[in-house]
């Protein structure tokens, strides 16, 4: 069984290393899905137990009764993918740098169904202005020039990207690659792994920490009251995520014209769009019709009250 679930953890790393494909849907797909998110909700309680000043957990025992047999063969195997990507996927980007992007591109747009297929028509101004803002705010950090210098990124934009990006781990049809691609930190990260890179991977390790900590619990208090809201502003997200993902682009992120024979680039994008768009009907398969987006989230163990 350990075997099997190292693959499975293997397949799910790869996904999450690709920019719009959902880790989530592989785990469904592979079939470790609900459980792997149930004791994924269970570490979150564990981690926010750790936070100053938190009161204990309800369950002071619950690590005991988490399923290691799962939970460290899955994350071994997801270790090695990312570990094995890094070593392929920069010098594949910086060698096709237009083609990688062109299939990145196809990917996120093909992931724009999954907000959409819940939302499905804008209702009112109040709607039509949260996709506004969010698509305004993606554009423009997604138009940021990469940081200057020794080309390492600045650490507290490092752990803060780790922080967010980790809120994958809960929000439907999310990528964590696609948010560091926003960030502009897609490549460098992968480098990182590659090169062995200590002080980065321990700073976005910190920052996915703190993210577990905080983000990822309102997300999913988010997702569990305002679930049409919230998938509205990735609606704008996404659609805004497009400009950094537009294949002709110079070094410091600007947009440039497309080359001549622009349309064989079309291949790519939809053939990243198809491999997306294939991954959600095999999950929409395996769960009767429901996405990701309509299933309901395992709940976060709460803390004790002051009398418990």
């Amino acid at each position: 069984m350990s075997g099997i679930n190292l693959a499975r953890g293997a397949a799910i790393g790869v996904v999450e290393v690709v920019p719009g494909v959902s880790g989530g849907t592989m785990a469904l797909v592979v079939g470790v899905y609900e459980r792997v998110v149930a004791q994924g909700a269970h570490l979150v309680g564990r981690v926010r137990a750790l936070r100053p000043g938190a009161r204990p957990a309800t369950d002071p025992a619950g690590a005991q009764r988490l399923d290691w047999g799962l939970l460290v063969p899955v994350a071994a195997g997801m270790v090695l993918a990312v570990l094995a990507a890094s070593q392929v996927l920069p010098g594949l980007i910086e060698a096709h740098p237009v083609g990688s992007r062109a299939v990145f591109l196809g990917m996120v747009a093909a992931s724009v169904a999954v907000p959409l297929g819940v939302v499905g028509r804008l209702r009112g101004l109040r709607e039509w202005a949260l996709v506004s803002a969010a698509f305004a705010l993606t554009y423009a950090v997604s138009a940021l020039p990469p940081a200057a210098g020794e080309g390492r990124p600045p650490m507290p934009l490092v752990a803060l990207a780790a922080a967010v990006a980790v809120c994958a781990l809960v929000l439907p049809g999310f990528s964590g690659s696609f948010l560091l691609l926003v960030f502009g930190l897609y490549e460098p990260t992968l480098r990182a792994v590659r090169d062995l890179d200590l002080a980065y991977i321990a700073v976005f390790g910190l920052g996915a920490v703190l993210g577990l900590a905080t983000f990822v619990s309102v997300l999913t208090w988010l997702l569990e009251h305002h679930r049409r809201t919230l998938m509205v502003i990735m609606i704008g997200v996404l659609a805004g995520a497009l400009r950094a993902l537009w294949p002709w682009q110079d070094d410091a992120r600007a947009v440039l014209a497309p080359d001549p024979g622009w349309w064989w680039m079309l291949v790519p994008a939809l053939l990243g769009a198809a491999a997306v768009l294939g991954i959600m009907a095999v999950e929409r398969r395996l769960t009767g019709g429901a996405d990701a987006v309509t299933r309901p989230l395992p709940r976060v163990p709460r803390r004790a009250g002051p009398g418990a």
